[in-house]
């Protein structure tokens, strides 16, 4: 059975997609964007749009009664893989180890102009 998740904590879904799925015990998170949940505006700079992609994986995590520390798999889309290192920064400040099998890839656009874009795959303990 699968079972849609939503959060206004985060922001609203820009097309045909859940914000995420529950399914056979793991919760399959959509690709967030930096978009303030509030304005539905992109926030400013590599820094605060990590951040705000993360907060907004959390919103929706929660939603699903999970943590982002339950991930096991994320993948990261960046326009500029100059922004890497700043990535790594700042990721362990939303997981913990052991940290979650991750892809990182550049890409040429992302919607509405984001510098990132990440999904993630959790799996609560049971």
């Amino acid at each position: 059975m699968r079972q849609p998740v939503h959060s206004s904590a985060a922001p609203a879904a820009i097309g045909t997609y859940s914000q995420a799925i529950k399914a056979g015990g793991a919760i399959y998170l959509s690709g967030q964007t930096p978009l303030d949940p509030a304005t539905m505006q992109l926030v400013d700079g590599i820094e605060n749009q990590i951040h705000r992609v993360f907060r907004n994986l959390q919103a929706v995590a929660t939603a699903a009664g999970a943590q982002l520390h339950d991930a096991v798999r994320v993948t990261v889309y960046l326009t500029d893989l100059a922004n890497f290192a700043k990535l790594n920064e700042i990721m362990p400040q939303y997981f913990r180890e052991p940290f979650p099998a991750r892809t990182t890839v550049q890409v040429s656009a992302l919607p509405r102009g984001a510098a990132v874009e990440v999904d993630a795959i959790l799996v609560p303990p049971q």
